[in-house]
C-alpha cells in the first residue's frame, strides 16, 4: 500500500505540472491547427457565415499557383542564408568574447544582444531607412567612394530584393545565439585548453578539436530554432520592408497567407496555405533532425 500510495503521489505531482501546460498547448496550438484544416476545405471570405464546402479545391489551386512556389523558395532561401550567416557570426563573436578576454567584452555582448530586445517592426523600419535611395545610410556611405551620388533603389529589384532581406534578418538574430554559444563555451573545462597548449596546439586547432565538438549540441539546437522561426515567422520583416513586392518577388508563405486571407478576403485559401506551412515545417524539421543526428564530431 505504501508503494502504491507513493507512486500515486508521484503521478499526481507530475500531472499537476504537465496538465496546465498541456491545456494551454491544446487551446493555443492544437485547436488553431485543427480549425485551419477545417477552414481550408471551404471557400470563405472570413467575414460571414456563408461558407461553401469545396473539399480540396484550395489545395489544387495552390499547386498551380506560382506565387506559392516562389514564396516557398524564398522561405528556404532565408532559412539557408540565416543559418549560415547567423551561425558563422554568432560562433565567431562567441569565441572571440570568451577565448580572447579583454576589458570591453561585457560591453560588446550587450551591444550584440540589443537587436534581440528591439521589435521586429522597429528593425524593419530601421533597415528601410538604411536602404532608402534618397536619404538612406547605405547610398550615402557608398557615395563617399564615388565621384557621383549613388542612387540605388535597393528594394526595387525583382530578382535581387530578397537578398536585401538577409542582412536585417541575420543582424536581428546574432545576439541570442551568440549568448547561447557563450554559455556553452564557458562550460568547457579550462584544463582542456591548457593541455592542448602544452602539446603545441594553436587557437585554430583548439577551436576545431575542443570548442567546436563540445558546443555542437548547442549549435544543432540553434540551427533547428533558426529554421523553425524562419519558416513560421519571416513574414513580419517581409511585410514591414517590402510587403511581398516588387511583383511578389519577396513573398514568403506567411506574408502570402496574410495577403490572401486579410487583404483579398480569400480566407479558405489562406487557411490552406497555413496548412502547407505546417506540413513543410514538420517535414523540414524531421529531415534536419535526422541529418544532424548522423553528424558526429569527435575530439581528435
Amino acid at each position: 500500500m505504501r508503494l502504491g500510495t507513493t507512486k500515486w503521489q508521484r503521478n499526481l505531482f507530475v500531472a499537476t505540472f504537465i496538465l496546465p501546460t498541456f491545456l494551454f498547448f491544446c487551446v493555443f496550438t492544437v485547436y488553431p491547427v485543427l480549425q485551419a484544416m477545417y477552414y481550408s476545405l471551404f471557400d470563405w471570405s472570413g467575414s460571414s457565415d456563408n461558407k461553401t464546402f469545396i473539399w480540396f479545391d484550395n489545395f489544387k489551386e495552390m499547386i498551380h499557383d506560382p506565387i506559392v512556389w516562389n514564396a516557398m523558395g524564398n522561405d528556404y532561401f532565408l532559412v539557408v542564408g540565416k543559418i549560415i550567416g547567423i551561425m558563422l557570426l554568432a560562433t565567431f563573436f562567441a569565441v572571440a568574447l570568451t577565448r580572447f578576454r579583454f576589458k570591453l567584452s561585457s560591453f560588446f555582448r550587450s551591444i550584440f544582444f540589443i537587436p534581440n530586445v528591439i521589435s521586429v517592426v522597429v528593425i524593419g523600419v530601421l533597415w528601410n531607412f538604411i536602404y532608402n535611395p534618397q536619404i538612406g545610410f547605405l547610398n550615402a556611405f557608398l557615395s563617399l567612394f564615388t565621384k557621383e551620388k549613388v542612387d540605388i533603389t535597393w528594394l526595387g529589384f525583382t530578382s535581387h530584393t530578397i537578398w536585401m532581406l538577409l542582412p536585417p534578418a541575420i543582424w536581428a538574430g546574432i545576439g541570442f545565439y551568440m549568448i547561447l554559444l557563450i554559455a556553452a563555451i564557458q562550460g568547457i573545462p579550462e584544463s582542456y585548453y591548457e593541455a592542448s597548449s602544452l602539446e603545441g596546439a594553436g587557437q585554430w586547432a583548439q577551436f576545431r578539436h575542443i570548442t567546436l565538438p563540445l558546443i555542437w549540441e548547442q549549435m544543432k539546437v540553434s540551427i533547428l530554432n533558426i529554421m523553425m522561426t524562419t519558416l513560421n515567422g519571416s513574414f513580419v520583416i517581409v511585410m514591414i520592408m517590402t510587403n511581398g513586392g516588387p511583383d511578389n518577388s519577396t513573398q514568403v508563405m506567411g506574408s502570402y497567407l496574410y495577403q490572401m486571407a486579410f487583404s483579398q478576403y480569400h480566407f479558405g485559401y489562406g487557411a490552406a496555405i497555413g496548412v502547407l506551412i505546417l506540413i513543410v515545417s514538420l517535414i523540414t524539421t524531421v529531415i534536419m533532425q535526422r541529418l544532424m543526428r548522423q553528424e558526429t564530431i569527435e575530439i581528435s
